[in-house]
């Protein structure tokens, strides 16, 4: 997920992929868990596409105090 991409986004629909990110995240590790998963590293990439949202996240939120 390109940042740019993320910085264009609005709160709203930062949050909703927040979310999104989240229920993702929680899906494959139970696959991991029942050794379902066929590529262990997309964990790896969801975990830091969620970093990136929070990250602009807090950035927006900085801009607007």
């Amino acid at each position: 997920m390109k940042v740019q991409a993320l910085r264009e986004m609005t709160r709203e629909e930062l949050g909703k992929k927040d979310e999104e990110l989240c229920k993702q995240l929680l899906n494959l590790r139970f696959q991991l868990g029942t050794k379902q998963i066929e590529n262990p590293n997309k964990i790896r990439e969801v975990r830091r596409d969620i970093a990136r949202v929070r990250t602009v996240m807090r950035a927006q939120h900085g801009e607007t105090d």
